[in-house]
């Protein structure tokens, strides 16, 4: 068996009190993409003060995408809506980021190859997306688990967004994982493939 990573062992504690009311995993979802959209919008503004305030949103929104499925789990309201609903959400909140963080840039040193590179890797998001459920559907969530070691994902990386800019290295952080979007595209496909 996998072993949690340390965010779903967070997410797990934080909502067992939820377990009993009325809150339901898609509300948990819903703010997932409420604080991915005021992430956005901070970052779309190119200003530093803003982005240090986006970057800890946009923090919040991915460690509330984990917080969904357990409380799914824990409550037995796990549902193929919720899934795709959790899935979108992922999708749409990356994709945001990418995209207003290199319209945000797009004013700095790296001019318009901030808002092409953003774009670039924002819509190979909704790419990554279809490939790893249609593997998934074929295969098992198995087949599309990611890299981990001591309970730390490769995907986790991104929580680094949040001392990275407020260290003022947003856009370092930027283009290396844009351009490390681009090696997970090719891992997806390459995995999607194999499996076929």
């Amino acid at each position: 068996m996998a072993i949690k990573s340390w965010d779903q062992r967070l997410a797990h504690i934080l909502v067992k009190p939820l377990v009993n009311t009325p809150v339901h995993p898609n509300h948990m979802t819903g703010f997932s993409l409420l604080f991915g959209i005021a992430a956005a919008a901070l970052f779309a503004q190119g200003d530093p003060v803003l982005a240090h305030w986006a970057a800890g949103l946009f923090m919040i929104a991915v460690f509330l995408d984990h917080t969904d499925g357990e409380l799914a789990r824990l409550a037995g309201k796990s549902s193929s809506f919720g899934k795709y609903f959790d899935s979108s959400v992922n999708c749409s909140n990356y994709t945001m980021m990418f995209i207003s963080i290199g319209y945000g840039l797009s004013s700095g040193p790296l001019g318009h190859w901030a808002l092409i590179l953003g774009l670039a890797a924002g819509l190979s998001n909704p790419i990554i997306l279809f490939m790893r459920l249609s593997t998934e559907r074929r295969h098992g969530s198995q087949s599309v688990a990611h890299p981990s070691y001591a309970g730390i994902e490769i995907e986790d990386i991104i929580y680094l967004i949040g001392p990275i800019t407020w260290l003022g290295g947003l856009q370092y952080f930027f283009l290396a994982y844009g351009i490390g979007s681009f090696g997970y595209f090719t891992w997806t496909l390459w995995n999607a493939v194999r499996k076929r």
